[in-house]
């Protein structure tokens, strides 16, 4: 049996999962408009744990989302990861968060284009977009967005905390806007389960996340 936590925090959704050989067993989640990560995270921890009826001895590896997102939020998911990783001696294993959300909307949508969305404040996101097979169609970039960004690509689905406010002007575009589609560690199952099968895996004391963009501090 092979246990692997998985913790999601490049948005403002503070999520964590446990798999058993790469299938769900408990999930906790919670999205507020303020990044309560570092209140939630250990808690939702304590709870995937308590429910499977394992203790954290059990777990084989830690996955986290490796980036692009909030600084903060990808600071606290990659430094809890670290600690229990070090304090257990088992692996961390990085899984991108925007590949993460397009698994998620490939269930759903098998036969379209997807493309995530980050919020990276004003009209601004981090995004990907794949292909149906979650092929790479336009490398990771920060994009400042207008009416007819990746226009290139229609037709696409549109999902992530970076979506809701393009929806009013790509109203009249061949794409659909999903709400129900956001940041979630159970993302993370398949391809973190298939990296530990495989040994794909991070150095622990020197593994930073994905920034993409350098910390700008902002004053009230």
């Amino acid at each position: 049996m092979i246990y692997l936590l998985h913790l999601e925090t490049a948005t403002k959704v503070c999520s964590v999962a446990l798999s058993c050989n790469g299938e769900r067993i408990a999930l906790r989640e919670e999205s507020t408009q303020e990044y309560s990560h570092s209140e939630k995270l250990t808690i939702f921890i304590q709870e995937v744990i308590k429910e499977a009826g394992i203790t954290l001895q059990n777990l084989h590896g830690v996955s986290v989302a490796s980036g692009p997102g909030s600084y903060t939020g990808l600071r606290i998911g990659v430094s809890t990861a670290k600690g229990l990783c070090f304090a257990l001696d088992i692996p961390l294993i990085s899984v991108d968060a925007l590949v993460s959300m397009a698994k998620i909307a490939q269930k759903k949508y098998p036969e379209q284009t997807l493309c995530p969305l980050i919020d990276a404040r004003r009209m601004e996101v981090y995004c990907g977009i794949y292909s149906s097979d979650l092929t790479l169609l336009k490398p990771i970039s920060a994009d400042i967005m207008d009416e007819n960004s990746y226009a290139e690509f229609e037709p696409f689905v549109y999902f992530g905390d970076g979506a809701e406010k393009l929806s009013s002007i790509w109203d009249s575009r061949k794409c659909l806007f999903d709400t129900s589609i956001r940041a979630s560690a159970i993302g993370q199952i398949e391809t973190a389960y298939k990296k530990f099968l495989s040994n794909e895996l991070e150095d622990v004391a020197y593994f930073e996340p994905f920034y993409l963009k350098d910390f700008v501090s902002t004053q009230k």
